[in-house]
């Protein structure tokens, strides 16, 4: 049964990859710059350095990255004045694109309604359980092998 829930991981793997492909192809952002802008969205605000960290991405892989969602006027960046260095910035996602978001992800948002529907409470509870601890073991491999 364990090979039976990895193979179906590498499936969903697959398909949210394709997924997130079209999304991007669709509001014109790379893979790359949908995972950050994602990132920001969810932890944000953040600096540069946090970002590249949370994202596994060079410092200078970022640089590019944020320019791009900047120019697209999906983030902005501002001197912190709370730093003790003056040049530093903060990444912040901006709201007024965000119905694009949702809107493009309305389809599978739905079908994902529709399908918890389908499972009690302590059900969800589980299935919840074992992909956050899925992620964790995922965010654990990939520091391994960072680090190799």
């Amino acid at each position: 049964m364990a090979n039976a829930v990895k193979e179906s991981l590498r499936d969903l793997n697959i398909q949210l990859a394709l997924l997130n492909r079209q999304f991007g192809t669709k509001i014109e952002l790379k893979d790359a710059d949908w995972q950050c802008l994602d990132l920001i969205n969810r932890h944000g605000p953040l600096s540069p350095g946090a970002l590249a960290k949370l994202a596994g991405l060079h410092p200078a892989t970022m640089t590019g990255i944020l320019d791009r969602l900047q120019r697209g006027r999906w983030i902005t960046r501002a001197r912190d004045p709370e730093a003790a260095d003056r040049r530093a910035v903060t990444v912040r996602a901006t709201r007024d694109r965000a119905p694009e978001i949702y809107r493009m992800l309305s389809g599978m948002n739905t079908r994902m309604d529709e399908l918890c529907e389908q499972y009690t409470d302590a059900e969800l509870a589980l299935i919840a359980g074992f992909l956050r601890r899925t992620a964790d073991a995922g965010r654990d491999a990939t520091t391994e092998l960072a680090s190799e």
